[in-house]
């Protein structure tokens, strides 16, 4: 498919006002995706665990207006509150998918949305956020125009959501979902993402991942910042080659079920994503001292424990435990006696292997 394939013939119905509510989760990458090119077209392959528990829940409220504006015209609600620092990226984003859904002008929106986990602590509340936006918004179209596909919608819904924040477009299905274009994935694109065709045995069908919350605040360089650094990175090419020769070797882990390899693979991406930002001009470290510890304690009682636990990091602080069903006691009980202590104020989330976003 191209980006016209996502441009709507005439709709086919009228409609004045409606509401659309989405719950859509956030996403965990086990292959990385940094660096990107111009429209959000990723730099390199990625793929991630779509989570359950941390999510965004999205209500877009919409009327027709009598005179089409020359702008947007929505208000927006974050969590009970106006919130305008969020609103100039909404209208970015407005701007990026007009063309592919021009009923946009047509009406006054009002957004209200809330997460279930801090915002901008490097859990990915862009992706959740914007794929629910991007669902609700696809709910309205799918009103104007009965004849959409399920199949389209979800290909549209992740198309759009892109636009708004790369991760984003991984959000919209599960439970496990691949984004750009690699030569051993069917169906791959880089226009949107798409649920892993491929055999999953079913030991990953049940994983676990606890949340970390080292530090909630708002990280001190934004992944957008972070992905324009890749540009002119040194270690661009080697790193983009790497994300697809370690999606190539998953292919085969999630078929059978490897978790030493798993966890080879899923660390030393994790690693290399804060290797990039380390090495970049200007360079930057988003690990706290608190993240290093958590990541020494793992390998200690991975080895002395013979269990399978193992960590992946976003662009941010928080570590995530990935383990799985099988050993969630011993490791559960890990978490609690040893790691909790080096998150801030204790706080830590549940959260596991979820099945994609769920209209409200």
């Amino acid at each position: 498919m191209t980006e016209k394939d996502f441009i709507p013939d005439a709709y086919s119905s009228v409609i004045n006002k409606g509401k659309a509510t989405y719950k859509s989760p956030s996403n965990i990458a086990l292959v990385k995706y940094w660096g990107k090119k111009e429209n959000q077209i990723p730099a390199n392959p990625s793929i991630s665990f779509t989570l359950d528990a941390c999510a965004t829940t999205t209500t877009v409220s919409y009327r027709k207006l009598n005179v089409k504006p020359s702008d947007f015209s929505f208000d927006l609600i974050f969590e009970g509150k106006p919130k305008e620092d969020f609103k100039p990226k909404i209208k970015t984003f407005f701007n990026r998918i007009e063309q592919y859904l021009p009923f946009l002008k047509e009406y006054h929106f009002s957004i209200e949305t809330s997460n279930s986990f801090p915002h901008s602590s490097g859990i990915a509340s862009s992706a959740s956020g914007m794929s629910a936006l991007a669902l609700c918004l696809m709910e309205i179209e799918r009103e104007l125009n009965s004849n959409l596909t399920a199949d389209h919608f979800n290909k549209k819904a992740s198309f759009l959501a892109r636009l708004g924040s790369g991760s984003a477009c991984r959000s919209i299905q599960g439970d496990l979902v691949q984004w750009g274009d690699h030569a051993g994935i069917e169906g791959s694109s880089d226009l949107y993402a798409v649920k892993f065709p491929n055999e999953v045995h079913p030991i990953f069908k049940k994983y676990h991942d606890t949340i970390l919350l080292v530090d909630k605040g708002q990280k001190q360089v934004s992944s957008t910042v972070g992905h324009d650094l890749m540009h002119n990175h040194p270690f661009a090419k080697n790193r983009f080659d790497q994300a697809h020769e370690n999606l190539t070797k998953l292919k085969l882990v999630f078929a059978s079920g490897d978790l030493d390899e798993f966890i080879e693979i899923v660390e030393s991406e994790a690693l290399t994503l804060h290797a990039m930002m380390m090495t970049s001009l200007p360079y930057f470290v988003l690990m706290k001292p608190n993240t290093l510890q958590i990541i020494n304690k793992i390998w200690a009682f991975r080895e002395s424990s013979n269990t399978h636990v193992c960590f992946t990091l976003d662009a941010g602080a928080n570590v995530h435990v990935l383990y799985p069903e099988s050993e969630k006691e011993i490791v559960y009980q890990f978490i609690k006696d040893e790691l909790v202590a080096f998150c801030e104020n204790g706080q830590y989330l549940c959260d596991r292997i979820g099945f994609g976003a769920k209209k409200m």
